[in-house]
């Protein structure tokens, strides 16, 4: 079995368990806890990336591979799911769509690290500003990208586990203000089985 470096709040990790259910393979992976933290590093994830990131695998032959890209890359190349759509304009949205929504999470990560890990008096509110610039703008432009209903692949996944983790630990942003499409679209995906089966929880 693929071993798995897990965390249950992860919105990466969601991104590859939830392609793992699209794909079927979702029993051929074996959850290994860790205690993710960007200050105080989980020595155990480590053994398996030198980032002590999650998500970080390591395959039946011993292969490390890291990060959700690369570990949702390989789980749909196994599985010859079409998940990365081949060479053309299919993949190239795709791939856009994927980096779109983790530079969105990434925005957002950094700002609940710098809330989470810093004393309040420490606490940059020009940073935490700038990267909800980042978070708007990214926003913003999924809006302006929504998917069809009927497409489902790493762009889409990579959507809705951004926006659903959004909701999950930003519950008063308010998204979906004056984004009506996306959110339309966001209401219809989470519905899938993968998604519901890999909601973050706390």
């Amino acid at each position: 079995m693929m071993q798995l470096y897990w965390g249950s709040a992860s919105p990466f990790v969601r991104k590859v368990m939830a392609t793992a259910h699209e794909l079927g393979v979702q029993d051929s992976i074996r959850q290994l806890d860790s205690a993710a933290h960007p200050v105080q590093r989980d020595k155990r994830i480590a053994v398996f990336n030198p980032l002590a990131k999650v998500p970080a695998a390591m395959t039946e032959d011993g292969t490390v591979l890291y990060d959700s890209r690369v570990i949702c890359e390989y789980l749909d190349a196994k599985a010859r799911g079409g998940l990365f759509p081949a060479s053309g304009p299919l993949r190239w949205t795709a791939l856009r769509r994927q980096a779109l929504a983790d530079g969105v999470l990434d925005a957002a990560l950094l700002i609940r690290y710098e809330r989470l890990a810093r004393p309040e008096p420490q606490q940059w509110s020009v940073w935490i500003e700038a990267q909800s610039a980042k978070m708007t703008d990214g926003l913003d432009a999924m809006a302006a990208d929504v998917p069809t209903a009927d497409r489902v692949d790493i762009g889409t996944i990579s959507y809705g586990c951004a926006l659903g983790w959004l909701d999950f630990r930003f519950p008063d942003l308010n998204w979906r203000d004056g984004r009506s499409a996306l959110a339309e679209w966001q209401a219809e995906f989470d519905q899938r089985p993968a998604m519901a089966a890999t909601r973050p929880s706390a």
